[in-house]
């Protein structure tokens, strides 16, 4: 029954991912977006990293739970996961190198539909009855989009994006720690899944803010340690890197197929692997990250839309690009299918002396992996919290820790086939959303660029500039009786 039911899963998310219906309006938003917003993704990326990294919060700002700094790296924390370890390696595989320059390709362009999402997700945010901020699709495509359609858009989103975090943000990441763990170092998978279930559990009952705290400490050290070890591996490979980018910009257009067993790769498959290997990886357009931006302490949406782009930047033209080049460079990205799992293991393994490679990828799987379950659960819950309220929490994130046990010890071909799915039926009405409100994004954000075009203002400076005019922070404070 299980066989038949993955069967039929895998069918449907073939459909979703497919070449005629999620792939074109992520790659068509992301491009529209990116021209109504005037290529803001490349034109102010210095200004965004140095607000993101180096100035961290805005002083005087109100209105969230967590810093700009912290907020960024709980969605980080959600998106840096196995995705960027096996993910990568599974579209090499499948796609061929080829399948990177798609990855490329979509995060560029979902910078553009990043930054929106996670504009959308401050601009409409509102309290819940603890007062907690709460803001992301399941709000902004309500609120934002008047009538009957914008509920359905919203129901939809939060429906989806609860049962995708017990998927890409619970069950795979914690069976990815079990597994990796008892092959490294020897740790019974049940023994693994216990200690997970409990960390997690008491960081979540410690809500955003205490995901804040450790993600906001984890997130940075776990980055560079990983991306420290690929650029040692690509300096050692230096004399194979513009082979390997000839490799990646020749397949990406032509597909590519390999001797010795390798599944031949079309074109089309080396896009589909691309693009869906990218958003479950960087997430943009799905609306997740909005939901963590919505948290922010910030004095605008346009600033913290901007920090939230970073994301992407780091995730994928950062991490999955060293990830794939070490694949590539260190001549095991054509070992076939049924290695993907292990490909950047074996990889870093080839590429550094000892068991410093093994090692650096499974401690690097790890941290990457409990983090990604602890920004997850902190989106899921916010979509609970939309569809039965506060008190609907608790139970969530106790059930939450509970699943994350039962992810680490049991198979779970049937889960990842589950998670595509999911995070393409989050992602259609969040794209959707952002279409439709696209004139209201680009209209803001060209008003408060006019005003701070190096995103230096204070909060005195954006409060003048913004006085008499909607949107500015403190519009948009609604009363929790109307939330629903």
């Amino acid at each position: 029954m299980l066989e038949n039911l993955e069967s039929v899963l895998g069918e449907i998310s073939a459909v979703v991912w497919g070449p005629y219906l999620l792939i074109p309006l992520l790659l068509g938003t992301g491009a529209y977006l990116t021209i109504r917003l005037g290529g803001l993704q490349f034109t102010k990326l210095f200004a965004a990293l140095r607000l993101a990294f180096f100035q961290r919060k805005d002083a005087g700002a109100k209105g969230g739970d967590i810093s700009q700094f912290q907020a960024l790296t709980t969605a980080l924390a959600a998106t840096v996961g196995t995705g960027n370890i096996v993910g990568v390696a599974t579209a090499i595989a499948v796609g061929g190198p080829g399948a990177l320059f798609w990855m490329w390709v979509t995060a560029l362009l979902g910078m553009a539909s990043k930054y929106s999402e996670a504009f959308l997700g401050v601009r409409f945010r509102s309290k819940d009855a603890k007062g907690e901020v709460s803001g992301g699709p399941q709000y902004y495509l309500q609120r934002g989009i008047r009538g009957g359609f914008g509920k359905f858009l919203a129901l939809f989103f939060a429906i989806a994006a609860v049962i995708a975090s017990f998927g890409i943000g619970n069950m795979t990441q914690g069976n990815s720690i079990a597994t990796n763990v008892e092959g490294s170092f020897g740790v019974p998978v049940w023994i693994t899944g216990g200690v997970l279930a409990v960390m997690t559990l008491l960081v979540l009952v410690g809500g955003i803010k205490s995901i804040g705290r450790v993600t906001s400490a984890l997130v940075p050290v776990m980055i560079l340690l990983y991306v420290l070890g690929a650029l040692y591996i690509l300096l050692v490979n230096v004399v194979d890197i513009p082979e390997a980018f000839g490799l990646i910009f020749t397949s990406a257009f032509t597909g590519h197929a390999a001797a010795g067993g390798f599944l031949g790769s079309t074109l089309i498959l080396a896009v589909q692997m691309g693009v869906a290997r990218g958003i479950f990886s960087n997430e943009s357009g799905m609306g997740s990250a909005a939901i963590a931006a919505a948290a922010a302490n910030t004095t605008h949406p346009v600033r913290q839309g901007l920090v939230s782009m970073t994301q992407t930047f780091i995730d994928t033209i950062i991490v999955v690009s060293c990830t794939g080049l070490v694949i590539i460079t260190t001549g095991v990205w054509d070992r076939g299918e049924e290695t993907a799992g292990v490909m950047t293991n074996l990889a870093f393994g080839h590429g550094l002396p000892g068991e410093y490679g093994g090692m650096i990828v499974t401690v690097g799987l790890v941290l990457f992996a409990y983090s990604t379950i602890l920004g997850w659960a902190y989106y899921g819950e916010r979509n609970v919290e939309r569809l039965f309220g506060r008190r609907g929490v608790m139970p969530y994130r106790v059930f939450f820790s509970a699943v994350v046990f039962i992810g680490a010890t049991v198979p779970l071909s049937l889960v990842w086939t589950f998670s595509d799915l999911a995070n393409g039926l989050m992602a259609l009405p969040n794209l959707v959303g952002l279409l439709i409100l696209s004139g209201l994004i680009a209209r803001e954000t060209r008003h408060y660029l006019r005003n701070d075009p190096q995103l230096r203002a204070d909060k005195a400076q954006v409060d003048a500039f913004m006085e008499g005019r909607p949107g500015a922070i403190d519009s948009y404070e609604l009363e929790v009786a109307d939330r629903r």
